[in-house]
């Protein structure tokens, strides 16, 4: 038997004015962009907004449905939607706010798991990562350089 380790590293920033210029630009959207949320399920509100390497921005905000398995993420309809636009351009940064209509949320909020195989498949396909920027409706903000960081042992084409 071997042990094998896995570790990742996220930068951690106490407020939005200390991210880069851009990625302030694209949490504002990110923010803006979560209260389109449909979620009078979870009442849970999340936005995304990418930057695309074509200087173009695109938003997604979580679609929530009554058949609970036919919603959708913010990061998702966010990166299908960048997909299906602009299918030739590199996604450069994502950046992700989560809020609840009932608490507080003050932690940094990642993707889910079928989020984050969605954002690997198309850091794969692009051949470059994906910086990540995630956040509650306050408090820090970390930054993952890529989404290896986030899914270390990720499944791609490779297998099939």
């Amino acid at each position: 038997m071997e042990n094998i380790t896995v570790t990742t590293s996220f930068s951690s920033y106490n407020t939005v004015s200390e991210l880069p210029q851009d990625a302030q630009q694209l949490m504002a959207k990110a923010v803006e962009t979560r209260k389109n949320a449909y979620a009078p399920y979870s009442k849970f509100r999340v936005g995304a907004a990418l930057l695309l390497d074509n200087g173009k921005v695109v938003v997604g905000s979580n679609q929530e449905n009554a058949a609970y398995p036919s919603g959708l993420c913010a990061e998702r309809v966010a990166v299908f939607q960048a997909g299906a636009i602009y299918p030739d351009a590199k996604i450069l940064i994502l950046a992700i706010s989560a809020a609840a209509d009932e608490k507080v949320v003050s932690e940094p909020i990642p993707p889910c798991g079928a989020c984050r195989q969605a954002i690997a498949e198309y850091e794969f396909r692009q051949d470059s990562p994906i910086e990540i920027y995630f956040m509650g409706q306050e408090g820090k903000i970390l930054k993952s350089d890529s989404l290896k960081n986030l899914l270390p042992l990720v499944f791609d084409r490779n297998f099939l």
